[in-house]
Formats: C-alpha cells, sequence, structure tokens
C-alpha cells in the first residue's frame, strides 16, 4: 500500500464519519450496523446503510445500496474514479461488486474477523489475475467503527 498524504487522511476520515452515521442510521433500524459513502471528485455522490432485513434482500449491503445509487446517477455501473468508505472491511459479495463497477480506491474501518475479504482472510485484492486492481487503505477510525459493532451485538444479546 502506498504511503498516505495527511490531507488524503483528514478526507478518509472526514468520509468515514458520514459512513458512521450511515451506520447508526442501520442500527436504529434493526439492522448490522455498516454504513458507506461513494464519492468522485472529493464529493459524496452516493450512500448507503446495510438493509437486507428490511430489503427482504441479502445482496442489500451497504456497499451495494451505495454502488447502485452512483449506478443510477452517473447512468453507468462502471464507477471509474470513484471511491468508497465503508465502516467494515467488505465480504466476497462486496469486493466482486467493487472490481466489477472498477471503484478505484477503497476505504474502510474496521476489519471484519470473520468475513472480511481484503485483509481478514481471502485478500482478494492482492489477486493478479482480476482485470481491474483496487487501491485500499483499512483501519480509518477503526475503533470507533469496531464499537459501533461491538454495541449493536452486545444489546442483541441482551447484555
Amino acid at each position: 500500500m502506498r504511503k498516505i498524504d495527511p490531507p488524503t487522511e483528514a478526507l478518509d476520515e472526514m468520509f468515514m464519519r458520514d459512513a458512521l452515521v450511515l451506520a447508526e442510521r442501520a442500527m436504529c433500524l434493526g439492522e448490522v450496523p455498516v454504513g458507506a459513502v461513494l464519492t468522485k471528485n472529493g464529493e459524496i455522490i452516493a450512500d448507503g446503510h446495510n438493509q437486507p432485513l428490511g430489503a427482504c434482500d441479502p445482496t442489500a449491503h451497504a456497499e451495494l445500496v451505495a454502488l447502485r445509487k452512483a449506478g443510477q446517477l452517473l447512468n453507468n455501473y462502471r464507477l471509474v474514479d470513484c471511491e468508497l468508505y465503508v465502516t467494515i472491511e467488505p465480504c466476497v459479495m462486496c469486493v466482486g461488486a467493487l472490481l466489477h463497477a472498477r471503484i478505484k480506491r477503497l476505504v474502510f474501518g474496521a476489519a471484519e474477523p470473520r468475513a472480511g475479504a481484503v485483509q481478514s482472510h481471502l485478500k482478494l485484492l492482492e489477486k493478479s489475475h482480476f482485470n481491474h486492481t483496487i487501491e485500499w487503505r483499512g483501519g480509518v477510525l477503526a475503533a470507533d467503527c469496531g464499537a459501533l459493532m461491538q454495541r449493536f451485538f452486545r444489546e442483541k444479546r441482551g447484555g
């Protein structure tokens, strides 16, 4: 991974805070608290939060909700030069969608030790056989993102 300069670090944190607000919205709806914002040229063009329960859709992860909105906005499923900020490390399904959409850069908060497909398990973005590569950075506001997830599951278990 290349070194990120301070202005980019500040932008990463700013957009991750926006994603955290969306994750909190998901939690209020009883969904696993994951939020995502998609940017182009430094501006948010789409966002999403987890909603598989409410939408009765197993693919309604925050990342895919944001990708769908951006595709409609840009009238193109190729989201070249876009960056995705998501509170939790994406799963296999979401990484696959990011590759197909040609996302330029992925920034995520907390690692996902059970199903993460970027750094925790499969490390899909390190594979050289895909016809697209995605620059990525993990750990942005990881403590805040992880704490929200822990709070959600603690409350779910009644503790």
